[in-house]
């Protein structure tokens, strides 16, 4: 056996192991790797676009999709006036619901303070609604109630609920110094002796009466001194 056949029993010929390694050292230009990475992008976009090409071309498909954008964004600047809107309206409605319902107030509740402190003599009729006016509101219904100060209605001793009248006269009643003095009348001859008696408690005139001032001239008359 030569030494050549040797070597090519054993897979050593150095020729051909010359050329393998001449070719794993070869070197690209720049032109063939740009050529390369031109073949890959091509092979993936074909990949990947023949599953959306139904759909049409891409640049059309970001041209749709940019115009939807925006026209959500142009919706919700919209919505955003509108829903404006809706908070004014209802701000409106709510100065309506307060308007009617300081009518509602002032017929059913301070005017029947007002009266009643008038009628029951009350000196100040003002004061008199303005500190029990916490104590009258209006129900669901827009019927009058008296409540505590818990704000449970009060009710009669015979069931029915308290009115305002009666909240005033027991206020009045519990409060006498809100309660204006009874004047005097022609009729009043409070503590003052008959003008036949010879006595008259002088102290007890008032002036001011006119029955008065005519006891005491006939007091006078009737004891020399007029």
């Amino acid at each position: 056996m030569t030494d050549n056949s040797l070597v090519n029993d054993m897979g050593t010929d150095p020729a051909g192991e010359t050329a393998n390694q001449a070719q794993a050292s070869k070197t690209f230009t720049q032109d063939e790797v740009n050529a390369i990475l031109a073949r890959t992008k091509s092979q993936l976009e074909k990949k990947y676009a023949s599953k959306y090409e139904d759909l049409g071309d891409p640049e059309e498909l970001r041209t749709i999709k940019t115009e939807w954008e925006k026209k959500q964004q142009e919706q919700q600047i919209k919505r955003g006036e509108f829903e404006k809107t809706l908070q004014e309206l209802a701000s409106k409605k709510d100065q309506e619901i307060q308007k009617r319902d300081s009518v509602i107030k002032e017929y059913k509740i301070n005017t029947p303070l007002l009266s009643a402190a008038a009628q029951f003599r009350a000196v100040n009729a003002e004061q008199v609604k303005a500190l029990l006016s916490s104590n009258v509101r209006l129900n669901n219904e827009g019927e009058v109630e008296v409540v505590d100060t818990k704000g449970a209605v009060r009710y009669k001793d015979n069931g029915t609920p308290l009115a305002v009248d009666d909240l005033v006269r027991e206020f009045l009643d519990s409060n006498p110094h809100f309660v204006a003095a009874t004047p005097a009348t022609t009729n009043t001859k409070s503590n003052v002796a008959d003008v036949k008696s010879s006595k008259i408690d002088i102290s007890k005139l008032d002036f001011k009466n006119p029955e008065h001032r005519k006891l005491y001239q006939e007091y006078r008359k009737t004891s020399g001194l007029a």
